[in-house]
């Protein structure tokens, strides 16, 4: 059970959660974002680290990073890429260098908020591999919903995606994604696709290597503040679609 091994890692000083956020230019919620977790993660007897992956920001991302209640421990990371390389590149290279029994992938934004990781958690205690948050399945509850436009460029991939490579998902971008670390890095260890369409390769992966899969509906409310370029961002995610299965089929 899962609370049996909470006891377990908390007495071997070993770490059972690792919760990943990327961020690019998230000056104004990062903060926020990062004290939502600690206050969640503090209350539990378990081992944790939060790892923020810095995808080369411009603006005060780290340093608002740096002053948050996580950095007064040894409980916070900072990974930098450098430069601008992609959200899937900076969540494969979050959980590359995770050390979790379990490995939480949120979105800066925290969309769905932290507390929903316990619904998720008690699937993996059912058995399952990998438990994604999905907005689209009939226990989520979507607060605010995405302008119609989002929306609509939403179902239309979520139907290219069912046509091409993954017949069973109802959502496959929510940002709130709990696996088991080993599963995770090995997972990531073959991811290649560096852009917004990583989550559908990451699945896609999971699928080939025959792991437990479930879609757990979340709590949902959508930021205003989104980096996603509507139109750009759509046509690379479709051309994405196309080179995950000349990469893993």
């Amino acid at each position: 059970m899962i609370h049996e091994q909470e006891e377990v890692e908390a007495m071997s000083g070993g770490v059972f959660l690792s919760v990943i956020i990327p961020a690019y230019n998230e000056e104004d919620r990062i903060g926020e974002t990062l004290s939502r977790v600690y206050d969640y993660l503090r209350s539990k007897d378990y081992e944790y680290e939060v790892i923020v992956v810095d995808d080369g920001s411009t603006d005060n991302t780290i340093s608002v990073v740096q002053r948050s209640g996580l950095s007064r421990g040894d409980r916070l990371r900072v990974i930098k890429n450098g430069e601008n390389q992609g959200k899937g590149f900076s969540v494969r290279n979050g959980i590359m260098n995770s050390r979790g029994e379990f490995v939480l992938f949120s979105d800066a934004d925290m969309s769905t908020p932290i507390e929903d990781i316990d619904k998720l958690f008690r699937d993996i205690e059912g058995g399952h591999d990998i438990v994604i948050g999905s907005r689209d399945v009939k226990d989520s509850r979507v607060k605010v919903r995405q302008p119609w436009y989002r929306e609509t460029m939403g179902k239309i991939f979520n139907l290219m995606v069912k046509l091409l490579l993954l017949k069973d998902f109802r959502d496959t971008q929510c940002g709130f994604k709990l696996f088991r670390g080993d599963v995770a890095r090995d997972i990531a260890g073959e991811m290649r696709i560096n852009g917004f369409c990583f989550d559908v390769e990451m699945l896609f992966i999971a699928r080939i290597k025959g792991c437990r899969i479930k879609e757990r509906g979340v709590t949902w409310e959508n930021s205003p503040l989104s980096k996603v370029k509507i139109m750009d961002s759509s046509i690379k995610m479709f051309l994405d679609l196309l080179r995950i299965r000349s990469l893993h089929g």
